[in-house]
């Protein structure tokens, strides 16, 4: 079989995971000073509007070729996250929230780049023992209000911004899990407890 033509390769369709590759890429390129606020947002938003692979690569030809590590939903062993698809919320250069009541999947993926991201988790129905959250935070932050008496795992890494919990309280037995699995680079990735209501 012939290989197929390096315009060819340019013209296929690219999916959501290989813009987000190339964000993560741009995103490491800034925390290294090989980008400029400018210059990574203009690209980081021309990433995610991209449609071909030749579109994609132009963002990066000037850049070190250097592999973004997998995404943590990569290295899970239940077999049902392999197979079905994330929920995502995507804030650029905006606000994105979900909050109320609302069926919580076993999967979700939060990244803000410029913007903020709010997941209201206390009156929602968290339907699985266990709740993945990607959260990423480029320039931009990540909030996740949790209900009293969840066990929250907090991983992953930040630079030149902060990954913490503010909760207090003690998790209860049996509780269902939030495991938040956080990339932050100038931004933050933060869990709470529930927004105080006055009345």
């Amino acid at each position: 079989m012939e290989p197929q033509p390096r315009d060819g390769i340019d013209r296929i369709r690219v999916s959501d995971s290989e813009r987000e590759q190339v964000v993560e890429l741009l995103g490491q390129a800034a925390a290294e000073g090989r980008l400029t606020l400018d210059e990574y947002a203009e690209r980081a938003t021309a990433a995610h509007a991209a449609k071909t692979r030749g579109e994609l690569a132009k963002l990066t030809d000037d850049l070190p070729v250097v592999r973004p590590r997998p995404a943590p939903s990569t290295a899970l062993s239940t077999g049902a996250l392999a197979t079905g698809g994330p929920e995502r919320l995507v804030a650029v250069f905006g606000n994105e929230s979900r909050k109320g009541h609302w069926p919580v999947p076993e999967h979700l993926v939060a990244k803000s780049i410029f913007g903020d991201c709010h997941i209201e988790l206390q009156d929602a129905q968290l339907q699985y023992p266990v709740t993945v959250i990607e959260a990423t935070a480029i320039f931009g932050s990540v909030t996740i209000f949790v209900p009293e008496g969840v066990d929250v795992r907090l991983s992953g890494s930040a630079v030149f911004g902060s990954k913490e919990s503010k909760l207090t309280g003690r998790p209860e037995p049996g509780a269902p899990v939030i495991d938040v699995r956080a990339l932050v680079r100038f931004g933050s990735v933060t869990v709470r407890p529930p927004r105080r209501r006055w009345w």
